[in-house]
Parts: structure tokens; sequence; C-alpha cells
């Protein structure tokens, strides 16, 4: 078997692609605050997102399409409390660096969440949204239909549930109640 074989055969659960696109995304941002490249935090994290959408389970995709905004959010939230422990004013330093992040990371953040998009919508996307409608449809639970009355005045009856109108009573009463 070829290195070609084995890599193709290399599948994620969705914990596993979120887990791999979280740390591609901490490395990413460790290595612009050593280095000083301003991209590097997103470049990272497109790359996390589509290595992620390519290796993960195909039963998976649903999972992992709505997830990138999260741990993007997650990752920043993260980066930005660390940053701001060491700064004069913690709380200013973490709204200012959240709002900077955020700014900046926007198109990283879409350009990432679109690629998993597209990757997933070719490897199967849309069999597992018909596989979700179809488990949807089953477990719904059927609603009650007034049954016609059998006397012929056109009446219904719909039964209510049991103990609906009367009041559960525990115990007995005592004496002189």
């Amino acid at each position: 078997m070829s290195e070609l074989d084995r890599a193709a055969g290399i599948r994620l659960t969705v914990r596993g692609a979120l887990a791999f696109v979280l740390a591609s995304t901490l490395v990413g941002s460790v290595l612009q605050a050593l280095l000083g490249v301003a991209a590097l935090t997103g470049a990272a994290f497109v790359a996390g997102c589509v290595a992620a959408a390519s290796l993960v389970n195909r039963r998976d995709l649903l999972s992992l399409v709505v997830s990138p905004p999260l741990v993007f959010f997650v990752t920043t939230t993260f980066i930005e409390v660390v940053r701001s422990l060491f700064a004069a004013t913690p709380v200013q330093a973490f709204g200012l660096g959240m709002y900077t992040a955020l700014s900046q990371g926007a198109p990283w953040l879409f350009g990432g969440s679109f690629l998993v998009l597209v990757i997933a919508w070719r490897r199967g996307l849309t069999r597992c949204v018909r596989e979700l409608r179809e488990e949807l449809r089953a477990t719904k639970a059927s609603v009650p239909r007034p049954r016609s009355g059998g006397d012929g005045g056109g009446t219904a009856f719909a039964p209510e549930p049991e103990g609906y109108f009367e009041p559960k009573v525990y115990g007995t009463p005592r004496e002189g109640q």
C-alpha cells in the first residue's frame, strides 16, 4: 500500500476535524505573534478548514459546515483573553483586542467557511441534508385528530389527557377538615 492510498483512507470524526481547525488556528496565532506576519492566523484557519472538510467522515459533513465560525470565535476569545492578562487595563485590552481581531479576521472567516461549504457540497452534503429531513419526518409525532361522533349529530369528540382538569390529591383528608 502506497503512502497516497494510506492518506486517502484517513478520516476524522467531526470532533477531530474541529480540534484540528482549532489547533491549526492556535498555532497560526502563535506564529503570528512570534514572526509578526499579520495574515498567519487567518491563513492557518483557512488551511485547517480545508483539511478538516477534506478529511472528515461523510456522515459528519453537516455538523462540520456550521462549525467554523464558532471555532474561529472561541479561538479568538482565548487568544485575546491571554493577551489581555498582561495589559495595564485587561478589560479594555480584551474589548479592543476582540474588536480588532474579529474585524481583521472576518475575510478569513468568510473564506474558510465558504471553502468548507464548497468542499462539503462536492463530498455529499446534499445527501446528509436529505437524510436529516427524512429522519425528522420519520420521528415527527402525529397530531391526534378529533373523531367524528357516531350519533349523526356531527359533534366531534376529542378526549383530553387523563387528569388534565382534575387536580391530583395525595393522601387522605385529616379529621375535621
